[in-house]
Formats: structure tokens, sequence, C-alpha cells
């Protein structure tokens, strides 16, 4: 009886934080389809990787992590995590949101296939407003965007893929030279 109690306290504990999760996704999602180019660029895409929440900081010597899902053609195809390090004149922390764009099935299969990569960066994050540039295996990009209440953004495909990050809160202060790395888990 007490195994069966404590189980079902579980369950209905667990429920409420499975549907945080779900909204978490779709609010991010949603947010992106309101903010400009990523929305026009999304309902082309054939598929992309969400991030609702990276959190970042550094002091010289840099790191963020973040944890998100993968699509393709809207259905959930697995869970990537990113982890960026970085070096350089850096101050402070952020949290944002990221969402990278598959243009076809050639871009999210090179993202999929394993360990892939991100290169340079250099960005200018104060609280929730943000710009930011950025030089990589994808090419070149730069990005603006406000808050969740006024977020915008533009960019456009470059070999396959497209980035775009919203700040969602945090100072930081950064020129710096890392990458991000990404890791893929199929569903």
């Amino acid at each position: 009886m007490l195994k069966r109690l404590i189980a079902t306290l579980f369950i209905m504990l667990m429920l409420p934080m499975s549907s945080v999760w779900a909204d978490q996704y779709s609010d991010t999602l949603n947010l992106f389809k309101n903010a400009g180019e990523s929305g026009s660029l999304l309902k082309s895409a054939y598929g992309y990787a969400l991030f609702p929440s990276i959190g970042k900081g550094g002091v010289g010597i840099g790191g963020a992590h973040g944890k998100g899902h993968v699509y393709a053609k809207g259905k959930l195809i697995g869970d990537t995590s990113m982890t960026q390090i970085t070096v350089g004149l850096q101050l402070g922390g952020q949290v944002y949101s990221e969402l990278i764009l598959f243009e076809n099935e050639e871009a999210l299969n090179a993202f999929t296939a394993g360990n892939f990569e991100f290169g340079a960066d250099a960005n200018a994050i104060a609280i929730t407003a943000s710009a930011g540039a950025q030089a990589g295996t994808t090419g070149t990009s730069t990005n603006v965007s406000g808050g969740k209440k006024d977020a915008s953004a533009g960019g456009s495909f470059r070999k396959g893929m497209a980035v775009f990050t919203v700040a969602k809160g945090g100072l930081m202060y950064e020129a710096s030279v890392g990458g991000q790395k990404f890791s893929y888990k199929p569903r």
C-alpha cells in the first residue's frame, strides 16, 4: 500500500513537470515563429534543433551548455545538447534560446551524424536584447534580437543551416574565440 501511494505521488509530481517542458518548447518555438525572418525560414525548413534555455557565463574563460530537441518535418526525432568553451575578453552571464534551422535533409543529416561543431563567434548581450556576429562551419551570420516580448530576427540559410538566438536575460560582454559542439541522440 505504501509503495503504491509513493508511486502515485511521484507520478502526480512528475506530470506537471512534463507539461512545463512541453510548454517551454512550444513557447520557445512560437517565439521564433513570430520573430521575423526566423519565422519565414522555419516554414520552409526541412527540420530544426530547438534549445529553450542555454546558460552561458565566464570571466576570461567561459562556457555554455543547453539541452534541446531535434525535429524533422515537424516530428520529434531526437535529443541534442550543446556545449561551448570560449577564451578571450568576456565577463558576465546570460541565458538565451537558440534555434538551428536545416534547409534540407542533407543539412539535418550532417548535424545528426555525430559530434557537430560551429566555429568562432563574437557577441554583445545586455539584459534581454542582443546583437551578435558569427563565423564558422556554416558561413557567416549576424543577428539582432529583443527580448521575449519584442524579439526580431534576421538571417538566411548558409550552407544549408541558419542559427537564431533570443536573449532571455543576463548581462554579458564578450569578444572571444570558441565554438559550439553538439551531440545528438535519436529517439
